[in-house]
């Protein structure tokens, strides 16, 4: 019987042994999950609305857990007072223009309270320090937001089906492409008009391409005309040369104008030959009157020198001209 109780004891004091090694442990895990085992320092920040956020929940910095919510009063009206208890080894990161925003864990999860660092330039905090707050992300706001997209998406949704429906049943313009043959061929022939018209557009490159590579050929017309000042030079003198010709036949033009205004005109001797028929019917008698006298005059010679008064006269003269014409036949001969 003493065997038999001492046997118990010793089982009721090794489950009590390993009641208590739970115990510590448990103790110990959630101390380190509370941060209670850590040198901290304390701050406090001030919201309008802390949205459920509850004691003991997470500190977070840049997605990192460096504290834990202290504790949450009202400081005054809509104003509430939460203090936070924030690792000594993060306090270095974190400075005075710091600010602190509520958080979600995720979409349903607990509240945070999220510290975002400040610039690098200011002090970093103390304890007991009020630090700064913004605006969170409220879950409210998210599923409200969320419900108005599926507002959007369902309205969206309907356009989309009458816009299908009107399609099948060929109404606007896309809907007669797909139903409407006449329209489709019409279509067609637009697009090979198009291909046509591109293919011209290809070709027109091509040849401007290739027009622009004779101009930019070296001894090429035009490049010379581009680029040499010799042949740009001649080109100039050339066009002052032309330029020079053109004023000289205008002036021998302009000259030609007054002359031919001098000859239709009545008042000089050319436009009197010209154009006075009474000047002229009188010349030609003249000349006719001229040519008569010229005949008689004639006739009067050849009886003059059948006189016998000037016969030997004449005789003579002939006799004269036969010597003179037979010397000059001897010098030319010679």
């Amino acid at each position: 019987m003493g065997s038999a109780e001492n046997k118990r004891s010793v089982i009721v004091g090794i489950f009590v042994f390993i009641a208590i090694i739970i115990f510590v442990a448990a103790i110990l895990t959630l101390g380190g999950q509370q941060k209670r085992f850590v040198q901290t320092v304390k701050v406090r920040a001030i919201f309008e609305n802390v949205e459920g956020l509850k004691t003991g929940n997470n500190v977070w910095f840049s997605g990192v857990k460096i504290g834990t919510v202290k504790s949450i009063t009202i400081a005054g009206q809509s104003q509430v007072e939460v203090e936070l208890t924030i690792e000594e080894a993060a306090q270095k990161f974190i400075h005075k223009d710091a600010k602190a925003r509520l958080a979600s864990e995720s979409l349903i999860g607990n509240q945070i309270i999220e510290i975002l660092g400040g610039t690098p330039t200011a002090p970093q905090i103390q304890n007991g320090d009020l630090l700064q707050t913004e605006a969170g992300l409220n879950t409210d706001d998210m599923m409200a937001t969320l419900q108005e997209n599926n507002k959007n998406l369902q309205a969206i949704t309907g356009d989309f089906k009458q816009l299908s429906a009107g399609l099948v049943n060929g109404k606007g313009t896309v809907g007669a492409l797909l139903t409407d043959s006449t329209m489709a061929t019409n279509f067609r022939t637009i697009l090979a008009g198009l291909e046509k018209t591109s293919v011209n557009t290809a070709r027109a490159s091509a040849a401007l391409s290739q027009f622009t590579a004779k101009m930019n050929t070296k001894d090429g017309l035009a490049n010379q005309l581009l680029t040499d000042t010799a042949v740009f030079n001649q080109l100039q003198s050339s066009v002052a040369q032309l330029k020079q010709a053109t004023t000289a036949a205008s002036d021998i033009t302009s000259n030609l104008k007054t002359t031919s205004a001098k000859l239709n005109s009545t008042d000089n001797a050319m436009g009197v030959l010209l154009n006075d028929e009474k000047f002229a019917g009188q010349l030609q008698r003249t000349m006719g009157n001229l040519e008569t006298s010229t005949k008689k005059l004639d006739e009067n010679m050849e009886a003059i020198k059948s006189n016998f008064l000037l016969k030997g006269y004449f005789k003579r003269q002939a006799v004269r001209d036969a010597k003179k014409a037979e010397k000059a036949d001897t010098t030319n001969r010679k």
